[in-house]
């Protein structure tokens, strides 16, 4: 198993880079993964990791551990009571709103049909546009997709995917809530099927001073050349070989 790659260490907390495709912790509903940020992260550290927030299996991104208990504690609370700031990247279907927010409660995925729902709200950014002249829906000639910047508020179970999807913008690559016929159209001519969500910076208060962190996935916009041995290199493919056009701020 490769070694997972360190974005900041202190003996309090550590943040790294979680691929595409690994689960966060061992699952009973995923019984056939082998792949784990918190087995490979504690055997590469040498020491017991505590996980304190969740990315989904086919997100990639900054992901933060704790190295003891208090500081899990304290890390857990922030989360809790949104003392955290999170920012994404999402490729997703057509041209999105330059700017919108999304306030529309949700219920849990698994939750009964009168279960009550729960706040949630997302702030969205189009940041890029791209225009194919290939069809991958016979009732157009093109195929149009965005580049979005999500920031949720809450911190609801794929807030992000079902407000895209209530958006009419799902995100390339969802199995759960895109477009089965363009994900997989998506996915011959990249190469690569996967969902394309990228959490790309998050901000959190230090468990134990309170200073606050800023943790970057290194993921730029239009840098241009692919760097093979950057964990971001799918996205830099991605953004290097299409004719992506950039929003005006």
């Amino acid at each position: 198993m490769p070694p997972l790659h360190i974005l900041w260490r202190d003996e309090h907390l550590v943040a790294v880079y979680k691929p595409a495709g690994w689960l966060v912790h061992r699952t009973g509903l995923d019984a056939g993964e082998t792949r784990f940020v918190m087995q490979t992260l504690r055997d590469q550290l040498g020491q017991h990791v505590y996980p304190v927030h969740r990315l989904d299996k086919g997100t990639c991104g900054v992901l933060v551990m704790a190295l003891h208990s208090d500081a899990a504690r304290a890390l857990s609370q922030a989360f809790e009571h949104h003392a955290t700031h999170k920012r994404y990247l999402a490729m997703v279907r057509g041209f999105a709103p330059a700017a919108v927010e999304v306030d529309h409660a949700l219920k849990p995925d698994d939750a009964p049909a009168d279960a009550p729902v729960q706040d949630a709200h997302t702030r969205f950014r189009t940041l890029a546009q791209l225009t194919l002249p290939e069809a991958s829906d016979p009732r157009f000639a093109s195929t149009r997709a965005s580049l979005v910047e999500a920031v949720p508020t809450t911190g609801r179970r794929h807030q992000i995917r079902r407000h895209l999807k209530h958006l009419a913008h799902p995100i390339i690559g969802d199995a759960t809530h895109g477009k089965g016929p363009l994900n997989r159209w998506w996915a011959e001519r990249l190469g690569l099927q996967r969902l394309w969500l990228h959490a790309w910076q998050l901000q959190v208060p230090h468990p134990v001073t309170g200073e606050t962190l800023v943790f970057d996935s290194g993921l730029r916009l239009g840098t241009g050349a692919v760097q093979e041995a950057d964990p971001t290199a799918d996205w830099q493919r991605l953004l290097a070989e299409r004719p992506w056009s950039t929003m005006a701020p």
